[in-house]
């Protein structure tokens, strides 16, 4: 970053660290004792995570981590993935968060796309060996590290006790670097500059081979610092994360906004509605951001009644489908008294929207809010020229959150970024007079009926009215008379008994036929990713269960 750059920052007051390696130092001391992570019976104070993170930035330097080399991790929330993270970027690396769900060829092409140089990964989680996994997709090779298919791997950190004979298991990776001096580290924390690279951050890959977007500290200290601040999050609130590390509604509006503000981490590795309840009662939880089915579970969940949620006074959530009575419920059952709804994107830093602390209920319930500050937000037609309010088309977004571009993919960044800095979302919304978003779906999502422009999430949205469904997702499939027609996958709520039959008539009644499916699948639950976004690859495959 240039000097007139850096100016810009310290005016502006959201870039008071530096880098993320400045918040961390920055939380320890201003926080002190205060509860940092809670994991189970293990407390750490936010000295205490300071210290930790600063002992294994230390192994990560004494075994060779220079600035700019990528730092891999996949495993699940926990403590460990924190300090680890945050060790690796302390000591200068960039960032590269690996989705739990992948298997074991799909870590290993993020790995060799970003030519990772170390990797932290968990031991087993729900049931399976990352590390068997790893072996099996990258044995065949002549690289000269513990997986000989990944040339460029160098180390592989086990997070656990034990390792094969050729990985170091966390504890002795820790102790290689007691010999480090502390200035060492220090030294590479202060080589780093707000426009260093601090993360990669992989897109999920529902459509797609995995593109990763490459964000500085300084896009991702200023997004969550104004995330922050339009949430209300406060020293002493206790916040729930469930949203996946890997993600950037778990990493930076989880982590990084705890340290920003003396938050305390509870991370949860898996949904569980039940976990999940009992540690908001347990640990009286203030804050609980997620996808609207966490919170979806969460209010529909018989035992809801025997837990005190009473702490419970801030969630913030967003996806193409928020339900609309979704907010009224948190609002009126959990007596929640903020809820906000937000839409972002990794190649924009994860935000690009937001509600407001105040607006009305029927803005929250029914949009993602506004443009954060200092971005820009349009809805364009597929001509390229500015939709007018209430008109759906793609969504634009320009500012400081946007992307520095695909990792080295100068073609895919071209086709993302137009030359003056828009950024295409590839997502269908509408903005109103004010300037409030809706998104209504994923443009490769659409499809047309007759002639018509069919929104799968405006389908969506209308299903999730009718008493009997608790979840939907609609795809398009072909029709030999109108070309494509609307298929829903319906989950229904316990009890009930509603047909294919019973929901295709309440459709007509309540929506313009060509949005009405003509076909309906009931379904156990939905296919989702990690980030609660319905796959809907695995839906094409699957029938109605009747016409």
């Amino acid at each position: 970053m240039g000097c007139a750059c850096l100016r810009e920052a310290v005016v502006r007051g959201d870039m008071e660290w530096g880098s993320i390696p400045g918040l961390v130092r920055s939380a320890a001391e201003r926080y002190g004792t205060t509860e940092a992570v809670v994991e189970g019976r293990t407390r750490v104070s936010y000295a205490e995570l300071g210290a930790r993170v600063e002992r294994a930035a230390a192994a990560c330097v004494a075994n060779g981590v220079r600035s700019g080399d990528r730092v891999a991790i996949w495993a699940p929330n926990t403590l460990d993935w924190i300090v680890s993270a945050l060790g690796a970027v302390s000591a200068g690396a960039v960032l590269v968060p690996l989705n739990t769900r992948f298997k074991g060829t799909e870590a290993a092409y993020v790995l060799e796309r970003s030519r990772a140089k170390l990797l932290f990964v968990t031991g087993t989680f729900l049931g399976t060996s990352y590390v068997a996994s790893l072996r099996r997709a990258a044995t065949m090779g002549c690289g000269p590290g513990p997986l000989r298919g990944l040339p460029h791997l160098e180390q592989v950190v086990v997070l656990a006790d034990d390792a094969p004979a050729d990985f170091r298991t966390w504890k002795d990776f820790l102790a290689s670097g007691d010999g480090v001096p502390p200035g060492r580290v220090r030294e590479r924390e202060a080589s780093l500059s707000p426009d260093s690279p601090s993360d990669i951050v992989y897109t999920s890959g529902t459509t797609g081979r995995p593109k990763g977007a490459l964000i500085t500290h300084a896009q991702t200290l200023r997004a969550y610092e104004v995330w922050s601040d339009l949430a209300g999050l406060r020293r002493g609130d206790r916040y729930l994360i469930v949203n996946p590390f890997f993600h950037t509604f778990g990493y930076k509006a989880g982590v990084l906004a705890c340290l920003m503000r003396g938050a305390t981490m509870i991370p949860q590795p898996v949904f569980n509605v039940d976990t999940a309840l009992a540690n908001i009662a347990s640990e009286r939880i203030s804050v609980l951001p997620g996808p609207p089915t966490l919170h979806q579970s969460l209010l529909d969940r018989p035992s809801r009644d025997d837990h005190d949620l009473s702490a419970l006074r801030l969630v913030v959530t967003g996806a193409a489908v928020v339900p609309l009575q979704l907010v009224e419920r948190l609002r009126s059952e959990l007596r929640v008294d903020t809820v906000l709804t937000a839409y972002g994107l990794s190649e924009a830093s994860g935000i690009v929207t937001m509600c407001r602390r105040g607006d009305e209920a029927r803005v929250i319930a029914s949009t993602s809010g506004r443009a954060i500050p200092g971005s820009e937000v349009k809805v364009v037609r597929p001509s390229g020229s500015p939709a007018p309010a209430g008109v759906p088309g793609e969504v634009l977004v320009r500012g400081f959150n946007v992307m520095r571009g695909y990792f080295e993919d100068p073609a895919e960044t071209a086709k993302a970024v137009t030359e003056d800095g828009w950024l295409r979302t590839g997502d269908v919304g509408v903005l109103d007079e004010a300037g409030n978003l809706r998104i209504t779906d994923r443009i490769k999502d659409m499809f047309i009926v007759g002639g018509f422009n069919a929104y799968p999430a405006e389908i969506e949205q209308l299903l999730m009215l009718h008493p009997d469904v608790a979840d939907a997702a609609v795809i398009g499939v072909p029709d030999a008379r109108l070309g494509e027609v609307g298929r829903a996958f319906v989950v229904r709520r316990p009890g009930a008994v509603t047909t294919a039959d019973d929901l295709i008539a309440w459709s007509r009644r309540e929506m313009a036929n060509y949005k009405v499916p003509r076909s309906v699948a009931f379904l156990g639950e939905l296919p989702r990713n990690a980030s609660g976004k319905v796959v809907k690859g695995q839906l094409r495959g699957l029938g109605p269960s009747r016409p």
